[in-house]
């Protein structure tokens, strides 16, 4: 069945979504990966495994046109030729399980990005052979995710906040009477916390309770943030019961910044929604304190992390497709503006906790055929990538359960 197909390169995760050309408007999570590259000693590159010290790269697609490259063993790799990578590895898992070559690519990028950035990562994407991509601006892709399912109608105006493992944005975006979406402000964060910060908060908790020679992981302390929402009061890390109030308590002041920093960004501007985007805007506590802090409706999906991969399909779509009659919206955010407990419900079925950790069913194995690389790096980069850690379901259109935090 003819696609699209929309590929989001995160700082932690890699998120590709597929949307039908002749099946309904709304896309679907195809893919997702760790987004790391290792260089082995056979000279080629595996996908989603970290590995030796000084032999792996990740956070490259938030570095693109940076004139420091990546240092991998003896290579020294671009931060835009290791995206492009990425992304032609990625594209070529879908392709094997599609049968044929999406109709039309969108790659997401940060909206602060100007045309150096996004000329570096186009020419690095045509080396690759993906000269058919479109490079959309993370917060219009979300607007584009949540026009699928609420009518959004021309002039209006929607807030996006996008709070990841490592970034934060705020931006502000508005429907033109064309039916696309254009930027009209956009703050990138700086000195805020994000939920790596928020898993060291928690990490910090647990240490103290345990003393010196208490020992806890990172993971786990990511994995209880996860599992603090409204139906678990507290949860044990290590051995320590760690109560959600206490946890929100200690990331209060870090909450406080990042929702006056939005307030800030809107300006004058009163949107009729804000969408949340990114894993980090899991937490309860988000959506509380801006519903607090806007008069307007805080909407999410029920994997916020998955947005905006999905509004780049859905994107990629109207590009072939052109302006369409959009018919009745699927009401299926989660709605969480709450100065009403009886409002802190999702809308729909949530999946639940044990289900969303649950191990993929197995597939079975992919041919990966070698990469052609661009002739003039042939002998200094990767060979072939190799897949490594690959976590996706049994199907073209199964939904990866990898939990992650973000894309952003």
């Amino acid at each position: 069945m003819a696609y699209v197909l929309g590929v989001d390169v995160g700082t932690t995760r890699t998120t590709a979504a597929v949307c039908r050309l002749d099946g309904a408007r709304d896309a679907e999570i195809a893919l997702v990966v760790p987004s790391s590259l290792q260089l082995t000693e056979a000279g080629t590159f595996t996908v989603g495994e970290r590995g030796v010290a000084g032999w792996t790269a990740s956070g490259f697609a938030r570095r693109v046109g940076d004139a420091v490259p990546f240092a991998l063993g003896p290579e020294m790799c671009p931060a835009e030729e290791l995206t492009a990578l990425l992304i032609m590895w990625v594209v070529g898992e879908v392709v094997a399980r599609e049968g044929e070559q999406p109709r039309h690519l969108a790659v997401s990028h940060p909206a602060g990005w100007g045309p150096y950035r996004r000329g570096q990562l186009y020419a690095a994407l045509r080396a690759v052979g993906l000269s058919d991509a479109n490079l959309v601006p993370e917060p219009l892709a979300a607007a584009e995710n949540h026009a699928v399912r609420s009518r959004v109608v021309p002039d209006a105006s929607l807030a996006v906040f996008s709070l990841g493992s490592h970034a934060f944005s705020a931006s502000v975006v508005r429907r033109a009477q064309n039916r696309t979406f254009e930027l009209v402000n956009h703050v990138d964060g700086v000195d805020h916390h994000t939920g790596a910060d928020f898993d060291d908060l928690l990490f910090g908790l647990v240490r103290g309770r345990l003393g010196k020679d208490g020992h806890v992981s990172s993971a786990e302390c990511e994995a209880a943030k996860r599992a603090l929402g409204p139906s678990a009061p507290s949860v044990v890390v290590s051995g320590v019961e760690i109560a959600r109030d206490e946890f929100v308590d200690e990331i209060r002041p870090s909450v406080d910044h990042l929702v006056g920093t939005f307030v800030r960004a809107l300006g004058t501007v009163q949107p009729d929604a804000v969408l949340l985007v990114g894993g980090a805007c899991r937490m309860p506590v988000i959506g509380d304190a801006l519903s607090s802090a806007v008069d307007c409706r805080v909407l999410a999906e029920a994997r916020p992390e998955h947005s905006v991969a999905k509004g780049l399909a859905v994107a990629a779509r109207r590009v072939l497709m052109g302006p369409e009659v959009e018919p009745e919206p699927l009401e299926t955010s989660v709605l969480v503006h709450t100065r009403e407990a009886s409002m802190r419900f999702p809308v729909g079925e949530v999946p639940s906790l044990d289900d969303e950790f649950a191990a993929p069913p197995p597939r079975p194995p992919v041919d990966v055929s070698p990469l052609e690389l661009p002739p003039r790096r042939a002998k200094r980069v990767a060979r072939v990538l190799k897949p490594a850690g690959r976590r996706s379901g049994s199907s073209s259109r199964s939904r990866s359960r990898d939990d992650d935090e973000d894309g952003r």
